[in-house]
């Protein structure tokens, strides 16, 4: 399920295909049939990303400031200064590992999928996002019963979450935090994206996002080409 998540990301960003279709519809198969999430839903939040990264209230990524944690050096004393606290900051360090890698995909994302699909009336990325848990119900339900197939599929997505919140934030999180100071979009990827130590495991392990500097300057480039 996470190799199938940098590949749909892949897709996602036209860097497999010459044509943007086939990439538009090879996406649909990946996210949809082998993930069961609606490519529509990637597209919506993953482009604000981009266009916007590490910008509150522009980027959907640290949209958990300040419900959750405080993300970077401004907005952190901004709320010092208002006195505004929703979860005792000063220990998030240390419940990050409970509310964060566990909890997002199996926690949030499961529902809110769903939720997206139907109130965008997006029918064929809900189509497919059907086809993957009839798949995948008929697959293990003659052997694990109703009960076991459940918890296999929680323990997938558990799983899943951890590795893919600690991909996706250790190359973010740690750089700079703000509101949109409308500064050039070059500069807006550089402060926002940092780079994670290369070799054969982490690339695989990251589906070649450890390369995010070079990733969100060259967007639609091919993941094995980011080393150059």
């Amino acid at each position: 399920q996470a190799q199938a998540g940098w590949l749909q990301h892949d897709f996602g960003h036209l860097s497999v295909f010459s044509k943007s279709r086939w990439n538009h519809w090879v996406h649909k198969f990946v996210i949809g049939h082998l993930k069961g999430a609606p490519a529509s839903w990637w597209n919506h939040l993953h482009f604000q990303h981009h266009a916007k990264p590490n910008c509150f209230r522009k980027d959907p990524d640290v949209n958990m400031h300040p419900l959750f944690f405080a993300l970077g050096k401004t907005l952190s004393v901004e709320l010092g200064v208002q006195k505004k606290k929703f979860m005792p900051y000063n220990h998030q360090h240390k419940y990050f590992f409970i509310i964060g890698p566990p909890a997002l995909v199996p926690l949030y994302f499961q529902w809110y999928i769903f939720y997206f699909a139907v109130q965008r009336k997006q029918w064929v990325d809900l189509a497919w996002m059907l086809s993957f848990y009839i798949r995948f119900f008929l697959t293990y339900l003659p052997f694990l019963g109703v009960q076991g197939t459940l918890g296999l599929h929680l323990l997938v997505r558990f799983i899943e979450s951890n590795w893919f919140v600690w991909v996706t934030q250790m190359n973010h999180i740690p750089m700079h935090i703000d509101y949109d100071k409308n500064v050039d979009w070059f500069s807006t990827q550089l402060q926002a994206t940092c780079n994670v130590h290369q070799s054969l495991f982490n690339d695989w392990f990251s589906g070649h996002l450890n390369f995010q500097i070079e990733h969100h300057l060259f967007p639609t480039m091919p993941r094995h080409n980011y080393w150059k």
